[in-house]
Order: structure tokens, then sequence, then C-alpha cells
């Protein structure tokens, strides 16, 4: 994905490689020691991934990190917001104003522990169920088309990489 040869530019937009002897405005074909290092290139993919996802998730307005918190919570029904918080490396004060929102949609409810009368169990209300599954399809349709970008074995490859992290 270098920017010289059909990478992602930070914007999301494709760069491409110019005509020759031509340069689009405000790209560089040299990288420089960029060229050589991974979190640059991870950093580009991330902005370029999260672009494409908001953008397929926005017809149900939900953000990426709404979608990795209901998922969380759709799996781990009860769990507290801390487990949660630790489980997504949401920090806590970032953590409750996003549980506000999904609790004021009516998507999530705090319950009171059952174990722990200080901590509240997390669960999906019906309607986060069903904005969760449209969610999922959505999310689907992003995925399949990341696959077809990259390809189905460097996909795999990248995915079996990333989970041994």
């Amino acid at each position: 994905m270098r920017a010289s040869s059909g990478g992602v530019a930070e914007d999301g937009a494709s760069a491409e490689k110019p005509a020759a002897g031509r340069r689009r405005a405000g790209a560089v074909s040299d990288l420089g020691p960029l060229d050589g290092h991974l979190g640059y290139f991870i950093r580009r993919l991330q902005i370029w991934v999260f672009q494409d996802f908001i953008r397929t998730l926005s017809p149900l307005e939900i953000s990426p990190a709404q979608f990795s918190v209901l998922s969380v919570i759709n799996a781990n029904e009860g769990l507290s917001q801390a487990e949660l918080g630790n489980t997504l490396a949401i920090e806590r004060a970032r953590l409750v104003r996003l549980l506000n929102r999904l609790q004021k949609r009516r998507l999530i409810e705090r319950l009171p522990s059952s174990a722990d009368g200080r901590r509240h169990a997390l669960r999906l209300t019906p309607t986060g169920q069903t904005t969760l599954k449209q969610a999922m399809a959505l999310a689907d349709t992003h995925e399949a088309g990341l696959r077809a970008k990259l390809g189905d074995a460097p996909y795999r490859a990248l995915m079996e990489a990333l989970r041994k992290l």
C-alpha cells in the first residue's frame, strides 16, 4: 500500500500512482524511511478500514466502537462494565459515555449484578439484538469487501498473524 503504487491515502481515497512525470497535488512518491515501517502501513490500513466500516454502518447510526460493544455484550451477557472495558481496551470514562448513548437508544440495559451489587450486568435489549443483527449483516458485507480487495490467502494470513498478537 505505498502511496506511489495504488495504496490508500489518509482520507481513505485511492492513492493511485500519477501519470509519468506528474504528481498529484499534495502527494509525493518517496515515503523515505516510512516505506520500511510496518506501523505506518498498519495505520494507513486502519484508517481506510474504519472509514469504510463507518460508511457501511452509517444507515444504522452505529460506530465501530458501538458495534464492538454490542457484539461483546451479546456474546457475554451479564458481563460488567469493567470486564467490557478491559476486553475492548476502552478507558472507563469513554466507556461510560458510550454505554450511556447505547442505553439512551434502548440498545442495552444495565441490570444489578446477582454476583456483586456494586456492579452492573450488561445485556442487549430486544431492540439492541435486532440492531446488532442488522449491523452484523452490514459488517459481513464490509468484511467480504476486505477479503475481495486483499485476496483470500493474504486475508487469512493477515488475520492469523494479527490474532497471535
